[in-house]
């Protein structure tokens, strides 16, 4: 992936070091020298993650830290400490502080690129979800609960899973303080309780006896429900060759033992709050998509969508030499309802409508709100005679049960139907609609509430 890292460090050949492996992954580098520099950049400059040193002279790299975390215009940039201090009152100041996560010199290679990957993607989910949370305001649109939830720092669901009964505990309780574990002694029970609850991260020690903590990690990678699970694995000193293997199938980071409490609380937050945004953007993804091609109002397909899902099946009819019919119908005198007792009712009576239209289709036909009160049906593999007894009977439940449009209160509707099949191999999606709009109209013209047929 791409992204662009800014290393600080007041002394040239640490910068060099840590650019020159950052280039190799193609990250785009950005380099300063104090923590005011740094401040600068990041305030003019789009900059992803920040490998911030420590120990720099003038403004050390908690300073710069806390500055950077206060100010609103570079508090969601993450940022990385590194520093050759491995004390835990040091990882405390920094977590107090506002930083992400820590590195300490000498620099791990794998260490490095997994911590900038994971920020890096976590700054790019946040840029999104700020977007759009600023878009909403200037459309006057209020943030809704879901988008409030994926930006909160709510207690996180975390599986964890490892068969040594004190390193459990102990990683449970100090999960417990932010979030809320649930501990699985082997794979079996891991997959029971992920097929069972939903979870915001799972834990897996490699040190399993008698099981293969990458064989889970696979497991839950290609299952649908734990797809996109976050996977921290528990790696002991030494096990590179295993964390590799891991990395490349998708675990997501990693921790090395002794655990620090600390570093399991900081990698935990940075993937709950990855999991979060990455769903949240996922299902808005899905919901757009759907009403791009949904009518809101009665929950049947749009026009928009019709017109693209008619081509396809004309085309597919044309060479299959299968028949094709459509079924236009249009409420009769509508406007009156709207007129007579409002729009409310109308779009009562529009919703109901819709119901019974559904209710007479089958799992191959797609029933579509055309616009107004017009609907249609596309019917694959539908002979005239067939369209003509769907009409009938669509007309037969439109004109039988009076349409509610409030308490105790109901009216007598009608529809006309106009059909069209698909003739012959120069037909197309707009001369078969044409002649059921034409079949349509003669239904109306004949005096509403009836079926009508048009061939080519």
């Amino acid at each position: 992936m791409t992204a662009r890292v800014l290393v600080v460090d007041d002394i040239p050949a640490n910068v060099k070091l840590l650019e020159a492996r950052l280039s190799a992954e193609y990250f785009d580098v950005l380099t300063a020298g104090s923590g005011q520099e740094a401040i600068d950049i990041c305030e003019r400059e789009r900059v992803d993650v920040v490998l911030l040193d420590v120990m720099m002279p003038g403004m050390d790299g908690f300073e710069a830290c806390r500055r950077l975390k206060s100010n609103p215009k570079t508090h969601h940039i993450p940022v990385v400490l590194v520093t050759a201090l491995d004390q835990v009152s040091d990882r405390v100041r920094g977590l107090q502080g506002g930083a992400d996560d820590f590195l300490t010199k000498p620099v791990d290679e794998i260490a490095l690129i997994t911590r900038v990957k994971n920020l890096a993607r976590l700054k790019t989910l946040t840029d999104e979800m700020l977007m759009r949370a600023l878009t909403g305001r200037q459309m006057g649109i209020s943030e809704d609960a879901a988008l409030l939830k994926a930006l909160s720092e709510e207690r996180g669901r975390v599986l964890v899973v490892d068969d040594d009964q004190r390193s459990a505990t102990r990683l449970a309780d100090w999960l417990a303080t932010v979030h809320r574990p649930t501990v699985a002694a082997d794979p079996q029970a891991a997959l029971q309780a992920l097929a069972n609850e939903e979870f915001d991260l799972m834990i897996v020690s490699l040190s399993l006896s008698g099981f293969d903590g990458l064989r889970l990690c696979s497991q839950t990678r290609s299952t649908d429900r734990s797809r996109h699970l976050p996977i921290i694995v528990l790696v002991e000193p030494g096990n590179e060759a295993r964390l590799l293997r891991g990395l490349d199938m998708g675990v997501n980071d990693y921790i090395m033992r002794p655990v620090d409490h600390n570093e399991l609380l900081a990698r935990v937050r940075t993937q709950v709050k990855r999991k979060r945004y990455s769903d949240h953007l996922r299902n808005r993804l899905e919901e757009s998509i759907e009403a791009s091609v949904i009518d809101s109002l009665t929950g049947l397909h749009n026009r928009r969508y019709m017109e693209t899902h008619l081509t396809t099946l004309v085309d597919e009819a044309r060479l299959s030499g299968r028949s094709l019919s459509v079924l236009l119908a249009d409420i009769d005198h509508f406007k009156q309802v709207n007129d007579t007792y409002g729009h409310d009712a109308g779009d009562a009576v529009l919703k109901e409508f819709s119901a019974r239209f559904r209710r007479n289709t089958r799992g191959i036909d797609l029933a579509c709100r055309f616009g107004g009160e017009e609907f249609l049906i596309i019917m694959p593999d539908t002979t005239m005679a067939r369209a003509y007894q769907v009409g009938e009977r669509l007309r037969v439940s439109i004109a039988s049960d009076a349409f509610p449009i409030g308490p105790g209160q109901g009216i007598h509707l009608t529809a006309s139907v106009g059909l069209a099949t698909l003739e012959g191999p120069d037909d197309t999606p707009e001369t078969v609609f044409r002649r059921a709009d034409s079949a349509l109209f003669a239904a109306k013209r004949r005096g509403r509430n009836r079926v009508a047929a048009n061939a080519a």
